[in-house]
């Protein structure tokens, strides 16, 4: 038994000898990857890991999240920011324009109101330019004068209605002065006639002036229901 046993190790020794020496590179290959195989690295990763690994599909990494730039967080109340000082400023210009214009129409009430007014007294020319029977508009605009020459007369006819203050016109073709504001009608002398005026226009102070000429005066008013119109009074002028 001691012997048999004694071969049995010799032969295993002669086997491990073999295998310690390889023939070919083919068996020094296989050597070298059994050798790896028994290491302790190669222990403690059990067969197949590698392979699952592999094979396992892996999940992608989170996105880091973006910061958020302070300009989108701000674009809000910064435009809310901006509504708001837009329509302060509107206010307060407005409040400004508003006592300004206080302040203006207090100055102005301190100053009298001056109104530019042609002279009450004017001359017209010398008597002989006016024919008979003409009634003169020149004055019209002006001064409200009507300048007529009839029957050997000159006056001057105020030109404002007796209804109700209307400018009347002069009709040559029909020979009176008619209103246009409610009809009434006036002949040549100024005597109504028609529609509703209540009495004749009015006649201002007519005169030959130290110079020759023809001088009227609009602060003397002259009625003719009243009796007025008299060349004394200063109604009327005679003429050649």
């Amino acid at each position: 038994a001691a012997a048999a046993k004694k071969g049995a190790e010799a032969g295993a020794g002669g086997g491990e000898a073999a295998a310690a020496k390889p023939t070919s590179k083919l068996e020094a290959a296989r050597a070298a990857a059994t050798a790896q195989a028994g290491s302790p690295a190669a222990k403690k990763e059990p067969k197949g890991a590698s392979a699952s690994a592999a094979t396992k599909p892996t999940r992608p990494a989170a996105k880091p999240e973006r910061p958020k730039s302070a300009g989108a967080g701000a674009a809000g109340p910064t435009r809310r920011t901006f509504f708001l000082l837009t329509w302060f400023g509107v206010a307060w210009a407005a409040f400004i324009a508003g006592c300004s214009a206080a302040v203006l129409a207090g100055v102005r009430f301190l100053y009298p109101n001056v109104l530019e007014e042609p002279p009450s007294v004017f001359k017209v020319g010398p008597p002989d330019r006016f024919e008979e029977g003409n009634v003169y508009e020149q004055w019209k605009n002006e001064y409200g004068v009507w300048l007529v020459r009839n029957n050997g007369a000159l006056y001057a006819i105020r030109s404002v209605c007796t209804h109700l203050g209307c400018t009347p016109n002069w009709l040559e073709a029909e020979q009176k002065f008619k209103c246009p504001c409610h009809g009434s009608g006036f002949r040549k002398t100024g005597v109504n006639f028609e529609g509703p005026a209540p009495r004749p226009l009015e006649r201002y102070a007519i005169a030959i002036a130290d110079d020759g000429q023809v001088q009227i005066d609009k602060s003397k008013k002259f009625q003719q229901e009243l009796g007025q119109w008299t060349e004394e009074n200063g109604a009327v002028i005679k003429v050649g």
